[in-house]
């Protein structure tokens, strides 16, 4: 049922790649470790497929849940990993497509396939409920972008509602709040200092306090540069996450799906001198936020929402293979 409902959609994303929804959160074995101790490990985590690497952390074998029932099967679950384990991996790299890693699917008939860089290192793990994770992510960034937009930017009673829950936001009750100054690019960045500043005093762990910090100075460079209009950080604290949203009324992005993309930048040159407009701006704030949502429009501004799952918050999917 996954794969068809794949592969219908696949074609409106032929530039998807393996990057974008591959699990980066994968549970490994060391060679030398007993199928016992893998089983055990599958049971825990809940999960059927576990990548063999050695100790570059480059991909040598696997493990498979079919492999542990053989071995209870055939009473050699104490045997070491190494001498069982499936040595003819099949791979993906980041860059592949979407179309190249459905075909792997269909001609191999694997629940997973490990992600390594160009040197054999191990860097994620794809299952095709992570395909169709990435492309339902997908699809509500468009339908965002291309249903809802207009409605978002035209009524301004929707820039005080949450663009993920729709939810009221009190913006007065913010638990953080900066004016960003857009007409001196040198003071770009101090919001998110303070953020950071403010989430490790209200004890926060210091790697989710750096992730926010990272997008959010993302977003603020970005109303600097491109907005040509004061914008504005609002943070609130959750029980298990952080919000953070940032906003704008200024020139608007003309294509999200466009600016999402690394490397594309509006920034002039002498900005780009100065060591900023590199193009990652918007591709960052995806990247260390846990959930976003971007509604923008030529001459309507930017509104940008991030959530953070603080650190602890379990997560269910952690290196599942399906």
């Amino acid at each position: 049922m996954i794969q068809e409902v794949v592969k219908k959609v696949q074609e409106f994303f032929p530039d998807l790649k393996v990057s974008e929804f591959m699990n980066k959160n994968v549970v490994w074995i060391n060679p030398g470790r007993k199928l016992l101790h893998v089983k055990e490990i599958m049971r825990i985590k809940r999960i059927s497929g576990v990548p063999v690497v050695d100790e570059s952390e480059r991909v040598i074998g696997i493990v498979s849940l079919e492999d542990i029932i053989k071995a209870l099967e055939g009473d050699y679950i104490e045997d070491p990993v190494e001498k069982r384990m499936t040595k003819n991996v099949i791979t993906l790299k980041p860059d592949d497509d979407l179309e190249k890693t459905i075909s792997l699917f269909e001609k191999y008939g694997y629940g997973r396939f490990p992600v390594v860089d160009e040197n054999g290192k191990l860097v994620g793990i794809v299952t095709k409920h992570d395909i169709l994770t990435g492309l339902l992510v997908k699809l509500g960034t468009i339908y965002l972008h291309d249903a809802r937009r207009k409605e978002v930017l035209e009524n301004p009673e929707f820039f005080d509602r949450s663009l993920i829950t729709g939810e009221v936001i009190d913006k007065k009750g913010a638990d953080f709040s900066f004016h960003i100054d857009y007409f001196d690019i040198n003071l770009a960045g101090i919001g998110a200092s303070k953020l950071k500043q403010f989430l490790l005093e209200k004890g926060i762990d210091e790697r989710t306090a750096r992730r926010a910090a990272i997008a959010t100075y993302e977003a603020e460079t970005n109303v600097v540069i491109h907005s040509g209009s004061d914008g504005y950080i609002y943070c609130f604290l959750r029980d298990d996450q952080i919000v953070v949203r940032v906003e704008d009324f200024g020139r608007g992005i003309e294509n999200v799906e466009i600016a999402m993309k690394e490397g594309f930048t509006t920034a002039p040159d002498h900005i780009r001198e100065m060591g900023f407009g590199a193009g990652m701006g918007l591709p960052n704030m995806k990247r260390y936020s846990d959930k976003m949502v971007i509604v923008s429009e030529a001459g309507k501004g930017v509104v940008v929402e991030m959530i953070f799952f603080k650190e602890g918050r379990e997560n269910e999917t952690q290196g599942s293979n399906g």
